[in-house]
């Protein structure tokens, strides 16, 4: 209740919109995330994983936002200039249409590599559009104080470690703290505003609005470019080229390196505080970006993340071979410690908000079979890799022929302590069977024998320990009956046949208990307690999964169906969170790599079956 007016504050949800009414804009650097309202509520420069500068999607007061609209009631509509990541939110008045062009330039320009300017034109196509702006930077998470001033007509945000420019056509006001516009624009007329990352050897520059025109041309015309590398003609052609170009953006050019998500702590569950940092690199998450884009035929993205993995992806101490960390910092570093941010209220008040992640110093196993899978496949697709990426190849499977067998804490990052879990099993297969693979195929020195005995003592293990009379189906760890979502990878990796009766088994067990009209749950936390508080949605990457197993499985007018469903919980871009609501909302890190990755695969899978 608020003692000053006497009535009660407005309930969370009103200060924030859901979360899948954003769009995702970038420069291969860092990203923007949009609103249909035509706020920019989530920036980060200069890069993916730098601290904040509008947050307001972490804390609606706290967290700094760029407002810009129509001042006047309006319905909004937002799609992407076609082919493109350049976002267009449009404003439908009572006296004219307007829109905004959101984009942030990729112009290769190395001479201004670190200006990461960011670009928002506002036309006036019919009519005539009163417009409101006002521009509130919060440094460093909300956290560090800024100064705000008047500069040669333009604004200059100042803060202990970043400053800003914003130039406008627009003649700008300043109050010391923000910048805010008002202004009307007839039909035909337009409007730029730019916001610069400013330093000691870039310094302000403004944006005319033919200077805009031409940024706006040479970005549709980069991503247009791009995009004709996809050999993908299939049934679902625009959904897998809005998927390929969402993954395109969550790349780091600098590195090679790919984020998991493009936000940090964005709830799995309103309330809940399953609330992680997704801007980092995953070796799995990347590694099967990897397959999706060379299935497509984008390989140049995948020579660029096996550079990043050489120069980084490293084993520890005391091992030619291992462990491997499970994540990095997009420029390769391991350190990332998790803190949490008690200032900001979190989205719709679900708190923690976190920064870094403790799961850096998890042991998961099965990053070596998503890595070496990844490695031979860009043998295979794209080419050859070297003696020295062969050398290293060598030293992970020697460890993990030695090392598979111990509990890990599993591909879903459990809290609550290290499990025989099956798909770590499965996944160290893989890698040991795609090295044979290689060494085979390209007549490569290997312990073959060593190696052919591990993989087949890992068969076994998982035919024997990880299988359920009981239940008639394969589970999520070994001597137990509790299914998992997970499991769904193993025709996919090849380890069974998809018509092996044990399999089919599995996957009528798997419908029964985690699938909800075609949304799939990771697993019952009731019934394998993960350490964590709350409850969650189904998880996207596994609907996917189970598309591609029933498509595999012979079963097509099942996985047709359940891949169309599955469209239906794209937000009006075509982009997805981690997870779906048990009321169809998208919840979770926003946009997700991994969603959109096993869609490639499943579209691919399915139109090819479909034939």
């Amino acid at each position: 209740m608020s003692e000053a007016s006497g009535h009660e504050d407005p309930p969370a949800s009103a200060r924030y919109l859901p979360i899948a009414e954003h769009g995702l804009i970038g420069d291969l650097r860092s990203v923007a995330l949009v609103g249909t309202n035509g706020t920019i509520d989530w920036y980060c420069c200069p890069s993916f994983d730098a601290p904040s500068v509008f947050a307001s999607i972490l804390d609606a007061d706290r967290g700094g936002s760029f407002e810009l609209a129509a001042a006047v009631p309006a319905r909004t509509k937002q799609f992407y200039f076609p082919d493109t990541n350049v976002l267009v939110t449009r404003f439908f008045t009572e006296d004219g249409v307007g829109e905004i062009q959101d984009f942030m330039p990729v112009d290769g320009d190395e001479t201004e590599a670190d200006r990461h300017r960011l670009i928002r034109r506002v036309l006036c196509v019919r009519g005539s559009i009163p417009f409101r702006a006002r521009v509130a930077p919060r440094f460093e998470y909300g956290a560090q104080p800024h100064t705000a001033r008047l500069h040669d007509d333009m604004v200059i945000f100042e803060s202990e470690n970043l400053a800003l420019a914003l130039t406008a056509t627009e003649p700008l006001e300043c109050d010391g703290l923000d910048a805010r516009v008002d202004f009307k624009l007839q039909e035909g007329e337009s409007a730029v505003f730019a916001l610069d990352q400013v330093s000691g050897a870039i310094q302000p520059r403004r944006c005319p609005r033919a200077e805009a025109e031409a940024l706006f041309n040479s970005t549709v015309a980069f991503w247009r470019h791009w995009l004709t590398a996809s050999q993908y003609r299939g049934r679902w052609r625009e959904m897998v080229h809005r998927s390929a170009l969402t993954l395109k953006l969550l790349t780091y050019a600098p590195t090679g390196a790919i984020v998991a998500a493009a936000t940090t702590s964005l709830p799995e569950q309103l309330g809940g505080e399953r609330n992680w940092d997704y801007r980092y690199v995953w070796v799995r998450d990347a590694a099967f970006c990897v397959y999706a884009l060379l299935r497509l035929g984008f390989t140049s993205e995948a020579e660029s993340f096996m550079a990043f993995a050489a120069r980084h992806i490293t084993p520890g101490d005391g091992h030619p071979g291992g462990p491997l960390q499970i994540m990095y910092g997009i420029d390769g570093r391991t350190d990332l410690p998790e803190r949490e941010l008690s200032h900001l209220e979190g989205y719709q008040g679900s708190a923690p908000v976190r920064v870094g992640n403790a799961a850096s110093d998890q042991l998961q196993l099965d990053i070596y079979g998503a890595l070496i899978d990844s490695v031979y496949l860009y043998d295979k697709w794209a080419q050859p890799i070297s003696s020295d990426q062969w050398d290293n190849i060598c030293g992970l499977v020697d460890w993990v022929c030695e090392h598979w067998d111990q509990p890990d804490e599993g591909v879903w990052e459990t809290r609550g302590g290290r499990k025989n879990f099956l798909y770590s099993r499965l996944m160290c297969w893989v890698a040991i069977e795609r090295a044979i693979r290689l060494a085979t195929r390209r007549g490569l020195p290997a312990d073959i024998v060593r190696w052919r005995d591990a993989r087949d003592t890992i068969y076994r293990r998982i035919m024997k320990r990880c299988w359920s009379p009981a239940r008639q189906a394969f589970v999520q760890h070994e001597d137990d009956d509790v299914l998992d979502a997970a499991v769904l990878m193993m025709p996919l990796a090849k380890f069974i046949s998809p018509t092996d009766p044990k399999w089919l088994s599995t996957l009528d067990a798997l419908t029964e208990d985690l699938v909800s009209d075609s949304l799939v749950y990771r697993y019952d936390p009731n019934a394998s307690p993960d350490g964590l508080r709350g409850e969650e949605g189904t998880f996207s990457i596994c609907s996917f999964w189970y598309v591609e197993a029933l498509t595999r499985a012979g079963r097509l007018d099942e996985a047709r169906l359940a891949f169309e469903k599955m469209l239906t919980y794209a937000n009006h871009l075509g982009l997805y969170a981690e997870e779906i609501s048990h009321t169809g909302e998208q919840q979770g890190n926003f946009p997700q790599a991994f969603t959109h990755l096993s869609l490639i695969s499943a579209a691919f899978n399915l139109d090819r079956a479909l034939g």
